[in-house]
């Protein structure tokens, strides 16, 4: 049995449960810069170039989680330029200043962070080429670095961006980081029955995770949430989406679930399941 994803698993998109559909609406496409694909009923489907990113789905009986509980860190973001980025973040400046929380390079990345509406976190980011990313023992080296936003738009923002140029250029879900009890249990989960590898930890705060030599494709922290126990339904993370090649790669992860006793939904298609915070995964064929 293959005891790892493929190595061309990448993430899908992110489903958000938000008390008001149309405020998240606005915030998303009109301030992060994404795109409305498709709205029906009570769900709203934004992206670039065709591509899901995040799903809003309104659901007016639940509340906020209580502080401390596990659940969505943040939503990462990755455009294919820095142009692209700094257009984003040029949007977030003007539109909605108050939700920029912060900024990082990361050595293998630059980043800008944000807080939507309902307080759900959101990282924006362009990757540097893996050729210029730095492995030690399987380990890729990762930091964090000032990264002045405003230096960032003088060299990077052009005029054509900031009149939207770059609305239409690709981007997609980089990685998901997650808000987790305790990183022991999560490594035992998302590396050993999962099948990602372990790419970056902090000792017991904080857990990167990837397939196929990527610096992460998902995290988990207890850094707002140690000891945190099973969410209860609430507002905030939905689902996280799982892009795997081929129904080879689905079975695949089918089998390894069933077989460290992981309770599923798989119709040969897909395969849904929950982590051990409750957070909800499914893989799907990309």
């Amino acid at each position: 049995m293959n005891e790892k994803l493929a190595a061309d698993t990448a993430m899908g998109a992110v489903t958000l449960l938000v008390g008001d559909l149309d405020a998240m609406t606005r915030y998303y496409r009109d301030v992060v810069t994404l795109e409305v694909l498709t709205a029906e009923g009570d769900t709203v489907t934004l992206g670039r170039a065709g591509r899901p990113i995040v799903i809003l789905r309104h659901d007016p009986r639940l509340r906020h989680a209580p502080a401390g509980s596990a659940g969505l860190f943040h939503t990462a973001i990755l455009f294919e330029s820095r142009a692209a980025l700094a257009a984003a973040l040029y949007s977030v400046a003007r539109h909605a200043p108050q939700t920029f929380t912060g900024s990082a390079d990361h050595v293998v990345s630059q980043a800008f962070y944000f807080t939507d509406p309902e307080g759900n976190g959101i990282e924006l980011y362009w990757d540097r080429a893996r050729t210029a990313w730095s492995w030690t023992h399987g380990q890729v080296e990762m930091a964090t670095l000032y990264l002045d936003p405003n230096a960032f738009l003088s060299e990077h923002l052009t005029e054509q961006a900031a009149a939207g140029s770059t609305a239409g250029d690709a981007a997609s879900v980089g990685h998901v980081h997650l808000s987790v009890g305790d990183v022991a249990t999560a490594r035992a989960f998302y590396v050993d029955t999962l099948g990602f590898d372990a790419t970056a930890s902090m000792g017991n705060q904080a857990l990167f995770v990837s397939a196929g030599g990527y610096h992460h494709h998902m995290a988990m922290n207890v850094w707002n949430s140690r000891g945190a126990g099973p969410r209860m339904p609430a507002l905030g993370l939905g689902r996280v989406e799982l892009a795997l090649p081929d129904g080879d790669a689905i079975g695949e992860l089918g089998e390894r679930l069933s077989h460290h006793g992981i309770a599923t939904a798989n119709d040969g298609r897909t395969v849904t399941f929950a982590d051990p915070w409750n957070n909800e995964l499914v893989a799907h064929l990309a």
